[in-house]
């Protein structure tokens, strides 16, 4: 599997390489699909030459990235493009390495619970096979890399790409069962962008049934290892935040990072929820509407938590995903990385009801995107209700992927256990309804 990744890697350098070369390159980092203002590269640049004045890059309203990697490219600013190049190979590399692992793992509890009789007799056409197991790896390094929304991601010099593999990272060391390194790795990610944070639940349970330890609220080893991975991730996380204290002399970042993320005053259009609805509200309900909206992200950890505790590698997926929906300021580089996890759930396309419609739906409104913007900023002849019409379809088109998958997910074990061919007590064949 060595040589077919490395092709993918060699093929998805030469494409971001070339668009680098290109005049593409300057229309693409402008796109607000691909660049928010958290993450804009020209936002960086501004933001270095503050730090190289003297002037503390948050001391204005522009910058609000990390102090991290504001340091990072302060001495790779000339290696740019080789650094976004870099970061997008880790991120599939890691990715790989993570899947080929899970796959170990699910291939091993399937046999196991085979052995033990936990399936129905007439469900062999659901069993997984190592063959088709195998390529499922190199596919979501191929997801990743080539997909389109990467590599703009890439070319733009976005660094949402820093945050997917700080992100790859974290479940590479999760599904490994490094306790340690996924706690530090999580702070990081949480450093970075605070949403993060709604992963801790997956990787804890992951992490639990790596251990053997049951997973019961009156269960000791249960609060003993969950307070052990708590206390690695916030020491991990105080240690980041005071070495970006040290590196700046100065808090003026945690207003300026997560005040921004959190009171969204910037109401520049992207793909998000936000702009729009907090550009036509009155001031006064602004911070309850803000809270609200905000909400959404953690709402869904502890009832997914409980439905798939004994799924946490989907439970991530689902959690990536409804993170990069729900976020104040989104790109398409954070959509990238949970469509990268689509062919490991490859084995539930065929209860998947609407994935041609939602798929159309996706691509028509990623190619509308520019259309109308030009047609409401250029052209004149449309309004911010256009664009903020699409933004929403296409969210909505997000969610009920997701939503597809998550019913997808719950149908296939339930007829795992049940049998494929359900009757009601009257013989007749009955018809499964999620609730």
């Amino acid at each position: 599997m060595a040589a077919p990744l490395v092709l993918v890697v060699l093929v998805a350098v030469t494409v971001r390489a070339a668009l680098y070369r290109s005049s593409l390159a300057a229309f693409i980092s402008e796109r607000v699909e691909v660049a928010s203002p958290l993450n804009a590269w020209k936002r960086v640049v501004e933001g270095l030459a503050l730090l190289d004045l003297g002037v503390s890059p948050y001391s204005g309203a522009i910058f609000h990235e990390t102090p991290l990697i504001i340091y990072l490219f302060h001495f790779l600013i000339e290696y740019a493009e080789l650094v976004f190049m870099i970061t997008d190979v880790l991120t599939a590399v890691a990715l790989y390495l993570a899947i080929q692992d899970f796959n170990k793992v699910v291939f091993k509890k399937q046999k196991l619970l085979i052995e033990l009789d936990k399936y129905a007799p007439d469900v062999a056409e659901l069993i997984r096979t190592p063959m088709e197991m195998h390529y499922i790896p190199l596919k979501v390094a191929l997801f990743y890399l080539l997909n389109p929304y990467t590599v703009m991601s890439c070319v733009a010099k976005s660094t949402c790409a820093i945050n997917n593999t700080v992100i790859a990272f974290f479940i590479l060391a999760t599904i490994k069962g490094s306790a340690f390194l996924s706690a530090v790795f999580l702070a990081l990610a949480t450093y970075q962008s605070l949403y993060p944070l709604t992963l801790f639940a997956p990787a804890l349970l992951y992490l639990l049934q790596r251990q053997f330890i049951p997973i019961k609220l009156k269960s000791k080893s249960f609060w003993l290892y969950t307070m052990q991975y708590a206390a690695l991730y916030l020491c991990s996380l105080v240690v980041i935040i005071c070495l970006s204290f040290f590196l700046l002399n100065s808090w003026d970042f945690i207003p300026s990072v997560y005040g921004f993320i959190l009171s969204v005053p910037d109401l520049t259009p992207n793909i998000g929820l936000f702009w729009y609805f907090f550009a036509e509200m009155f001031e006064h309900f602004s911070l309850f509407f803000v809270c609200v909206f905000q909400i959404n992200v953690f709402f869904y950890t502890i009832p997914l938590a409980i439905k798939l505790k004994e799924h946490p590698v989907f439970f991530m997926f689902v959690q990536i995903a409804i993170i990069s929906i729900f976020k104040s300021y989104p790109t398409v580089g954070d959509i990238a990385l949970y469509m990268a996890f689509l062919p490991v759930w490859s084995h539930l396309y065929r209860f998947l009801r609407n994935i041609f419609i939602l798929s159309c739906v996706l691509i028509v409104c990623s190619l509308l995107f520019p259309v109308l913007w030009h047609l409401w900023i250029y052209a004149g002849s449309a309004n911010s209700n256009f664009y903020y019409a699409i933004t929403l379809t296409f969210n909505i088109g997000q969610i009920l992927l997701i939503s597809d998958y998550f019913y997808a997910f719950l149908r296939r074990e339930y007829y795992l256990t049940h049998g494929l061919h359900l009757t009601r007590q009257d013989g007749t064949e009955a018809m499964l309804v999620l609730k």
